[in-house]
């Protein structure tokens, strides 16, 4: 059970600024993918690599979903305020390098360095309100945080073009500075956390295992269909790789003193119910982010230059569901309802979307899409507070980051399996016959996403409903180990 220490009732408004800043580095990172995506045709056009340009995603995916794990386990060892501002200095630091980049080798070099800090922003962000808000109050902030991913889902592309077309694309970087800075001097001046006097190694063992099975899952289903083929002597060997690190990675959490991912965490039922929904969240997002816009934009001729504006049907209803279900939750301490209704919104989202044709009309598309919004922000925001609720206070940042990878690697996963079903349907068609193969395969796309969201469902139905501890609760309970100031 999740003990937040929080400040007492009169300091309410100095925790909203502080979570307020946190945002503004959850945003850093959702922005940089969507303006950086938009930039891609302007940077191969200076640097050329055009062979190459799949690293720049690539490189910066991997070491994201790599070092999440990390991040969380060190916030849990040496203070969670530290570790935020460290990975926002490390993005900012890879942002400086990615602007100045001469060559595409460089640039793939800095989107890493971008990438490890990436890794620390959202479950930086996600357990410091752990730390700040216990799970019975942080219903009040889930709209906060579907506002800043909505913002980034639909600014991003509008200001990626806009910055690239009249500034450049090494701007698409530097951008990251400013909005970085006024995060760094924002957490440092107005968040205060109790100080957590813990003495323990890192597992650095563990670590590296588990990003090499991290590394080989990732670049598995990067290659998968597109570089190599998915029955080739590469793919088995990817996979071999993945299983065994994987299998070495327990073993070595099992015997580690301070394990990296604290496996008793897994007892909890909730908690993994609570991953699986991560996994399966993530998919469905990432189904709706990439392949809903490419059947506007093909089948029914939307404007590309403004494809973020295409998603504003499903966006909308994330940021209003997010906010309604966040106060219900903190009003009543219910919260198992809203998984379980968010699912079966996607699975009714999915079926319909699973029925577009080439003659169906952008409204009817847009109503379809306001179901997969209802069921994303009933869901997403709801697993880390479900996460965060089944473990120990001092197991937080481990279990932000479980949770966060797994939203990571379903997306990941997703895209090689819906990739491949794209391809099959869509690639190589001449133009007469492309609204079709696209119209084919986003119908199938979206049925296996409805059976995707079934997983959800039987998932959510599966979580044990514990009570949220709340603001009394949490600071009589409060551990012994923490004294006052700010790390």
């Amino acid at each position: 059970m999740s003990n937040a220490v929080v400040p007492s009732g009169g300091e309410t408004k100095h925790v909203r600024l502080a979570v307020l800043g946190l945002m503004f580095g959850l945003l850093l990172s959702m922005l940089d993918g969507f303006i950086v995506g938009t930039a891609m045709p302007t940077i191969v056009h200076d640097l050329g690599g055009a062979s190459l340009l799949s690293w720049v995603v690539t490189a910066y995916a991997l070491t994201t979903a790599v070092t999440t794990p990390v991040w969380g386990k060190l916030g849990d060892l040496f203070g969670r305020k530290r570790m935020f501002q460290s990975a926002v200095a490390v993005f900012i630091g890879g942002s400086v390098l990615a602007a100045v980049a001469p060559t595409m080798v460089l640039l793939i070099a800095a989107r890493a360095v971008q990438g490890i800090g990436a890794g620390g922003l959202a479950v930086g962000a996600f357990a410091v309100i752990g730390d700040l808000v216990p799970p019975r109050e942080r219903g009040r902030y889930q709209g906060l945080t579907a506002i800043v991913v909505a913002a980034g889902t639909i600014g991003g592309p509008l200001v990626g073009g806009f910055i690239t077309d009249g500034l450049g694309w090494r701007w698409a970087f530097l951008i990251n500075l400013p909005l970085g800075a006024v995060t760094l001097v924002w957490v440092g001046l107005l968040l205060n956390l109790p100080v957590v006097h813990r003495r323990a190694r890192v597992d650095w063992a563990g670590a590296v295992l588990l990003a090499v099975a991290i590394a080989a899952l990732v670049l598995l289903t990067t290659w998968g269909g597109s570089e190599i083929a998915w029955i080739s002597a590469a793919s088995f060997a990817l996979a071999a790789l993945t299983v065994l690190a994987g299998a070495a990675f327990v073993w070595r959490q099992r015997r580690a003193a301070e394990p990296l991912v604290p496996l008793g965490v897994f007892a909890s039922r909730s908690f993994t119910m609570a991953s699986i929904l991560g996994f399966t969240s993530g998919a469905v997002m990432f189904a709706c982010v990439l392949y809903l816009p490419l059947f506007q934009q093909t089948v029914q001729g939307a404007s590309a230059s403004a494809s973020g504006l295409l998603l504003l049907p499903m966006m909308i209803p994330v940021v209003l569901v997010s906010h309604i279900a966040g106060r219900t939750m903190t009003r009543t301490g219910r919260y198992k309802v809203f998984p379980i209704i968010g699912a079966i919104s996607t699975i009714v989202g999915a079926v319909l979307l699973a029925t577009m044709t080439v003659n169906t009309p952008s409204y009817v598309t847009a109503l379809f899409m306001s179901f997969m919004g209802i069921g994303s922000g009933l869901t997403q925001q709801m697993t880390t507070t479900i996460a965060q609720n089944s473990v120990e206070q001092r197991d937080i940042g481990a279990a932000s980051g479980v949770v966060t990878l797994l939203r990571t690697l379903g997306g990941s996963i997703a895209v090689a399996v819906f990739g491949t079903m794209y391809a099959a349907h869509a690639a190589g068609r001449v133009a007469a016959q492309l609204d079709a193969g696209v119209a084919t395969s986003t119908r199938m796309i979206f049925a296996a996403v409805a059976v995707t969201a079934a997983v959800s469902l039987a998932a959510a139905l599966g979580v044990k409903e514990v009570p949220l501890r709340g603001r009394a609760a949490a600071d009589a309970s409060s551990p012994a180990t923490l004294s006052s100031g700010a790390r």
